[in-house]
This record gives structure tokens, C-alpha cells and sequence, in this order.
């Protein structure tokens, strides 16, 4: 769905607006729903464990969550994740956003940036809890990304860090079942809303959700959302929360063009700005390697890839829909199984495919970047880029899927004559020269 007069209708969040420090006065009444449902955010940890039962030692130059003076319930969940020391997203934007800052992140997936703004949020709601009567449908937090795929991560890292509170996390996502969405929107509280921008808009447009009560409002990889022709959805999403200054508002983006930088004077309220470079995310924990072939070699070189002993679990990317499914088709008829991701599959069917890639059913994905945007798993050892991509943005975030959780991964670009020549703007947004060679000796068919 669009919004044909959201570039002409102004509203209060798309001017600027003088700042004078976030009141804590009324928010926006919202509309009637159709049940209530009393409750508050509580905290329900485990009354055995203790912040001092989760030991970490200071680092030089390292900041523990222990030093971020969180919530014993979400320390209870970092513990259980693992985690110890903050990513430098994390250890740069949670001491301003803990204490209710608007911040700007320039950054990849991968980074961390997704834990740090749950966390923020989820700091806000246990610390401030809601004590009058609720409407169901009336989230504290709202968390808008570009996919489906992604927005399924986003809540899956939710529920994980929420897992010793009673914060309740919804998913609003097109491609899948409005009904049964609906159906667990009036079932519980809900506290937290994950949710791709179109579907969102039509559950405000049907009346079944009010953002009037939004607290905390995230706008996940702004840049990609407006690749994607998001803008008018963004825009009538943050036009149905309250004013910014009566908000948190945090955005992350890959870059910062026009647009993303529009929303960043219309929508926030002298953010903190952090930016985390692509060069230190295309680090020493990827190899990456540029195979120069032609066209007619590309199919033979992947399958060599692919028969190598160190090839575990594989993701290929290409540029296009119709690319993707005749590589993957391709392959299937070579006898390899593999799964495929693009925007053409139906959702259930993706979902599918992701979690039996993720237990190892399948160890060879084809995906276009769109629907790969969401995939955050650990022991992906290599990513292919059967088409190099037409944005060096692109290049970043596939090979970001590997070499994740400070294990290695091999990313091996297979350059042709049809893209080579898109590796100097690469090269120019790493910062560094990518060595091309000939690739390993071929198997034959």
C-alpha cells in the first residue's frame, strides 16, 4: 500500500520542530480498539541468579554490559547468549540511547546494531513501566525493516533477550496470513512490534493497531526501505506515532544519501551519530577472494567450489529474480541440494528453506539480496557472488554473512566480463585493492 499525498501533506514530524528536551507529558489519545487488557512490563527473572553469578573481566579498551548498568533480567539473557563485551556499535551508541537519545548508526548487519537498539528499548520499558489500563493493540516499540526475512530476526532476537521479562513481541509481516496476525495482535499485550512497512500500514489503516502509546520508535536499514520504494509507508508509519520529541528515535542505515539524511532532520531530535565503517566489517575474519572467469566457466568454477572440502555451508548470490531461479534450477539438475530465497517464493516457503538451511538440511542456498537481507547465521563458510552486484553496498553486506561470531569465512567472487568492471567502486568503498587470480583447477563434467 501507498500514501498518494504523503510527499504534500505536512505533518508535524516531517518539519523541523524546536527542541527544548523530551517531556514526559501526554501522548496521543488513540483510538478505540476493540478489547482491553490491563498489565504492565514486569520483570521475571530467575530469582536464583544474580548479576554476580556472570563473571566478565575488564578489558582495556572493551565495554562489558556489565558497565551499561542494565536491568538484571536482560544481563540474565545476555548471559545466556553468550554475550560478553560490547560490539563497537554497542559500546558507542548504548550509553546515550540507555539514557533516552535519539542515534543515527551507519552500519552493516552484522555489527551488532540490532542488539543494541533492543536493548535501548527494552532498557525503556522495563525501567518506565506502563501502569494505567491498555488497548491490545497498542505497542510501546515499533521496529521497522525492510523484509520479512529480517523482521523475523529482529523478533527472534527479541524474544531472546526478553526471555526473563514479560515484554511480548509481535511480528507484522506481508506475504503471510493476515488473519492469524490479527489474531495474535488480540490475544496478548503487545509491548514490541517488528514489522515490514506495507503491513503495517494495513493494520493502522484497518484500525487494527494504534501507535498513539509508541515510546520508542526504530527505523532498520532506512537506506534499504527506501530502495524498495518504502518512503510513503515510512512516513505515514512515523506520521501515526507521537511527536518525535515525545519519542526515542533511533535510525541505522548503510549510508546516508538524500532521503535517509530528510529523515534524520524531520524525524529525530538531535541524535547521537556513530558510524561503524565498512572497511572494519570486511576485516580479517573474510577471506575474500576475486576469481577472474568468463561467462561460460562461471557454472563449472561454482560447481568446483562447491565439491571442495572447506565448502560447508554455501550462500550464492545473484543480482536478479530470474538469475536466481535458473542458477538454482541449474543446480538442482546437477544434483545439488540446495534451497533458493527471492521475492517470488511465497513466505511459508521461504521460512522453510532459511530453518533448514540453519539445521543443515540443505548446505547450498541461492538467494537475491533482498531476500537475504534477513539471514543471520553463524557457520556460514562461504559466500559466493555468482554476479558481483551492481551496488558496492551489496558487495559489503553478502560477504558480511560469513566469517560471523569471530569465526572465518571465504567470500569468492566470480568476476566475468559482463561485471568486472563494477570492482574499482568495490574496491574504492573498502578502502582497500582486491587481488584477482585464476581460480583452482576446474572438475570436469
Amino acid at each position: 500500500m501507498s500514501d498518494p499525498d504523503a510527499d504534500n501533506a505536512p505533518s508535524q514530524n516531517d518539519t523541523e520542530q524546536p527542541h527544548a528536551g523530551r517531556p514526559a507529558g501526554a501522548r496521543q489519545e488513540p483510538p478505540a480498539s476493540k478489547g482491553r487488557r490491563g498489565g504492565r512490563a514486569g520483570q521475571r527473572q530467575s530469582k536464583a541468579w544474580r548479576v554476580e553469578d556472570f563473571a566478565v573481566p575488564e578489558k582495556e579498551g572493551f565495554t562489558r554490559f556489565h558497565d551499561l548498568d542494565l536491568p538484571e533480567p536482560l544481563m540474565q539473557a545476555i548471559a545466556d547468549l553468550g554475550f560478553e563485551y560490547c560490539s563497537p556499535i554497542q559500546a558507542e551508541v548504548l550509553p546515550h540511547t540507555l539514557d533516552g537519545y535519539d542515534a543515527v548508526g551507519k552500519a552493516q548487519t552484522g555489527t551488532g546494531k540490532t542488539a543494541a537498539f533492543l536493548l535501548a528499548a527494552m532498557n525503556e520499558l522495563l525501567q518506565n513501566p506502563f501502569e494505567e489500563e491498555r488497548f491490545l493493540a497498542e505497542p510501546r516499540v515499533v521496529v521497522l525493516a525492510p523484509t520479512r526475512e529480517l523482521v523475523m530476526q529482529i523478533a527472534k532476537d527479541a524474544v531472546d533477550l526478553a526471555k526473563y521479562t514479560d515484554l511480548q513481541v509481535h511480528t507484522l509481516v506481508g506475504g503471510m496470513d493476515y488473519g492469524k496476525q490479527l489474531q495474535r495482535m488480540q490475544s496478548r499485550v503487545c509491548d514490541i512490534v517488528a514489522a515490514t512497512p506495507g503491513r503495517l500500514i494495513d493494520f493502522i489503516s484497518r484500525g487494527d493497531i494504534s501507535l498513539g502509546y509508541v515510546e520508542v520508535l526504530v527505523l532498520d536499514e532506512a537506506d534499504r526501505m527506501l530502495d524498495m520504494g518504502f518512503l510513503p509507508q515510512v512516513r505515514r508509519v512515523v506520521r501515526a506515532t507521537p511527536h518525535r520529541e515525545q519519542r526515542q528515535t533511533m535510525l541505522f542505515s548503510a549510508t546516508f544519501n538524500y532521503d535517509v539524511n530528510v529523515m534524520i532532520e524531520s524525524w529525530m531530535v538531535d541524535p547521537v551519530r556513530v558510524e561503524i565503517e565498512p572497511e572494519s566489517i570486511a576485516a580479517d575474519s573474510v577471506d575474500q577472494r576475486i576469481y577472474m572467469v568468463s561467462s561460460r566457466e562461471k557454472f563449472k568454477v561454482l560447481k568446483n567450489i562447491l565439491a571442495s572440502e572447506e565448502a560447508g555451508s554455501v550462500i550464492i548470490f545473484a543480482n536478479r529474480r530470474d538469475q536466481t531461479r535458473r542458477l538454482f534450477e541449474r543446480l538442482q539438475k546437477a544434483g545439488v541440494n540446495c534451497g533458493m530465497l527471492s521475492g517470488e517464493i511465497a513466505q511459508h516457503k521461504r521460512t522453510r528453506t532459511l530453518e533448514q538451511f540453519k539445521n543443515g538440511q540443505i548446505k547450498v542456498l541461492v538467494a537475491t539480496d533482498v531476500a537475504g537481507r534477513g539471514i543471520h547465521i553463524d557457520d556460514i563458510t562461504h559466500v559466493v557472488n555468482y554476479n558481483l552486484p551492481e551496488d558496492p553496498e551489496d558487495y559489503v553486506h553478502r560477504i558480511g554473512r560469513t566469517g560471523r561470531a569471530g569465526s572465518k569465512g571465504i567470500s569468492i567472487s566470480l568476476a566475468c566480463e559482463d561485471d568486472a568492471f563494477m570492482l574499482p567502486d568495490i574496491e574504492e568503498l573498502l578502502g582497500q585493492k582486491l587481488v584477482c587470480e585464476q581460480p583452482p583447477e576446474v572438475i570436469e563434467e
